[in-house]
């Protein structure tokens, strides 16, 4: 009892600092066009983050998410050391990258730690290979989605508001952005918030405490959600500061049309149950927005350098958690 008590506070320490190391995905742009200030920015996304929990719980009727994410180790092979070792890992990479300034993915690294735990205790074939390819490849297929998505709204916008006059679009798109930025904030609250609820039910079933994960007590999706909400509200000013304005500059309308485009993705994907980033999401809505006006409009640096710190989030995520369970079982 005393190492799943360890377990549910690692994991609430670990979605709080999804809350601010992600808190830049849904409010980086309705910063930078001046909607909202900062402050207000993430009162405004926090709010909409604990919303998340409401729809998925009495609307949607489940959580498809936690489910896929507690299935990436197969039950027999979970221990308690080795979720352990998989939050403390993915806590230790995201305060990496957030310290760098790095937008990377905080599901793939809790995935990757998860995974990398249960391969140093027994092997590859503790895993669900399938599972994790799936996840894996909405590396690429997120964002591709987020950027045609964004491209394609984009091109609609424009051609329908053509013949607005700059200023009265600009007004309007400003408050459209407070539509766009919420359904963002909903996207991320129920995509991020079920990362943890199932690594924390897949504790409960290796311990016997739960057969699955729709049956998950009220407590564990309330506290998960909760804590991504008090995240956000300690704000991710670095990693804003390279969603807002180093990948494009980015004005009232086409901040609208990123956020909407990044909203259906995370809604799509939850409807598909596959754990995503929402780095990536908005990272992708982002480029097919400001692809739009010219591809030099794109700063295709540091979104390369974006790419390197996804492609690399797995694997050492992984190798983190082999090293930390090999110290929690070998020397502690």
């Amino acid at each position: 009892m005393e190492l799943f008590i360890i377990i549910v506070i690692l994991a609430v320490i670990f979605d709080y600092i999804n809350g601010f190391h992600d808190a830049a995905n849904a409010i980086a742009t309705v910063v930078s066009t001046k909607v909202l200030s900062p402050l207000q920015a993430v009162f405004w996304a926090a709010g909409f983050n604990f919303l998340a929990f409401f729809i998925c719980k009495y609307i949607i009727g489940e959580f498809g998410i936690a489910d896929t994410v507690s299935k990436t180790v197969i039950p027999e092979f979970i221990t308690n050391e080795i979720i352990i070792a998989g939050l403390i890992a993915a806590i230790t990479w995201n305060l990496i990258t957030w310290r760098m300034g790095i937008p990377s993915s905080s599901s793939h690294t809790l995935i990757g730690g998860f995974a990398g735990a249960a391969i140093a205790a027994a092997g590859f074939h503790s895993i669900h290979t399938k599972v994790i390819i799936i996840i894996a490849s909405f590396i690429i297929i997120a964002p591709l989605i987020g950027m045609i998505t964004g491209n394609l709204i984009a091109i609609a916008t424009l051609h329908i508001s053509r013949k607005s006059k700059p200023q009265k679009a600009d007004k309007w798109f400003k408050r459209l952005q407070l539509l766009s930025s919420a359904m963002m904030s909903i996207g991320h609250g129920m995509n991020d918030s079920q990362k943890v609820m199932g690594i924390i039910g897949a504790a409960m079933i290796a311990n016997g405490q739960l057969d699955e994960i729709k049956n998950i007590p009220d407590w564990v999706p309330i506290t998960c959600f909760a804590a991504i909400a008090a995240g956000t509200l300690s704000g991710g000013w670095r990693i804003m500061k390279t969603m807002g304005d180093k990948i494009t500059k980015i004005s009232p309308v086409e901040g609208f049309c990123a956020e909407t485009a990044g909203a259906f993705t995370l809604y799509l994907t939850e409807y598909l149950k596959v754990p995503v980033s929402t780095t990536h999401v908005i990272t992708g809505s982002i480029i097919g927005v400001g692809a739009t006006k010219r591809l030099s409009a794109v700063r295709w640096g540091v979104t390369i350098n974006l790419v390197w710190a996804w492609i690399l989030t797995i694997p050492v995520s992984a190798l983190i958690a082999g090293c930390i369970y090999y110290l929690l079982v070998h020397i502690i």
